[in-house]
Formats: structure tokens, C-alpha cells, sequence
């Protein structure tokens, strides 16, 4: 028996519920929320989401999310461009920022080195990290990757594959907790693990 009164509704909240984090029951809140909202509200958001998703671009340099070909970040003339923070998607990017305890430029790798899901190194922008390397002039390399045994991996292979460049490369301090994914960790403990970062090496002396 089908539950709901309504196939376009029915449709609208399987729709919704493909949305990570949204269950049945809260997408059907969603939708009958957006059903009772003047036509304007739902116009809006679906424009919104139609450009985001037409139009948003990758950052050129760093392959951060952006409008323009370059992001805000890059564009940024106040920035330390001598330090790279390297992370696995913009939302660690997002994370960071809200610290405010990092004012250099990022990296971001697209994912993290996964045998079980098949992502392996050329599936990240690990050889546009190299070629930023051969004609930017970077002093420190800061790995901002999940304490996870995939990120612990990830950076392992950074660590080897810069290991002909002559630069500092370090690492997010501990105070993330093990398994823990940067966007889920609260602000104050990111800023102090930014602040406190160590030596890569060191690191992994476990």
C-alpha cells in the first residue's frame, strides 16, 4: 500500500531523501514544508541549485570550489603564498577557514588514496601538487588529512613523492581525534592542531 496521497510527492521526497543525512521522514518534512512556502521560496531554490550546478568551476590552482577561474582564496593578495595546505576536499578547506588560524593557500586532492573504493594516487591532483612545486615558490607543505588509515596512507605517499623538493613538510597536530574527519571536528581543537602542527616524519613515529 503506498503511503503517500501523492505520486508527485512521493517522488519529490525519494528525490530529497538521496541527500546525505536526509532520511524518508525528514525529506517528507522538507517537502511539505516547500509545499506550504510561497511559490517564490521553492523557484529559488531549485535556480540556486541549477546554477550551482551548471555553473560552479574548480579553482585552477588549488581545485577548490569557485566562480571564476581562480578562487577567492588565490586571488587573495594577502595570503602567505609560501605555505601549501594540502587537504582532501573543499569542505576541509571550509573547515580550516573557520579557524582562522591559517592564512596560507590550500591544495585540495579531490579524495584520499582508497584501495577498497579504487581510488589510487592518479585519481587525486597529485600531479598538479608536483607541478605547483616546480613553479611556485613553497616553503611548507601542511598535511590537513582525515586521521584515518586512509589519510595516514595518503600522507605517507605525499611525504615520498615530495621528497625530492626541498621544503618543510608537516602535519596537523593530534588534537584530531583518530578517525575523525576534519569537518567534524569542533573549531578550537582544528585552529590548535593547525598551530601545533609537526613535522611529517615525526608523525609517524608510532
Amino acid at each position: 500500500m503506498n503511503e503517500y496521497s501523492s505520486k508527485l510527492l512521493e517522488q519529490a521526497v525519494d528525490e530529497l531523501s538521496r541527500l546525505p543525512g536526509i532520511g524518508k521522514r525528514t525529506a517528507l518534512r522538507l517537502a511539505l514544508f516547500l509545499l506550504r512556502e510561497e511559490t517564490a521560496v521553492t523557484r529559488n531554490l531549485t535556480h540556486a541549485l541549477d546554477k550551482m550546478r551548471n555553473e560552479i568551476k574548480f579553482c585552477k590552482r588549488c581545485h577548490n570550489i569557485s566562480d571564476q577561474e581562480y578562487c577567492d582564496i588565490c586571488n587573495n593578495p594577502k595570503r602567505d603564498e609560501n605555505t601549501l595546505c594540502v587537504v582532501s576536499d573543499t569542505r576541509d578547506v571550509l573547515a580550516i577557514e573557520n579557524t582562522s588560524q591559517f592564512n596560507g593557500l590550500y591544495h585540495v586532492l579531490n579524495g584520499i588514496i582508497n584501495p577498497m573504493e579504487g581510488i589510487g594516487p592518479n585519481d587525486l591532483t597529485l600531479s598538479d601538487l608536483v607541478e605547483r612545486l616546480k613553479t611556485e615558490t613553497i616553503n611548507e607543505i601542511i598535511l590537513a588529512l582525515p586521521a584515518t588509515v586512509e589519510g595516514d596512507t595518503t600522507g605517507f605517499y605525499i611525504y615520498k613523492l615530495l621528497n625530492p623538493f626541498d621544503l618543510k613538510i608537516t602535519t596537523i597536530a593530534r588534537g584530531v581525534a583518530v578517525g575523525n574527519e576534519l569537518e567534524y571536528t569542533d573549531e578550537v581543537t582544528l585552529g590548535r592542531s593547525i598551530l601545533h602542527r609537526q613535522p611529517f616524519e615525526s608523525s609517524n613515529r608510532r
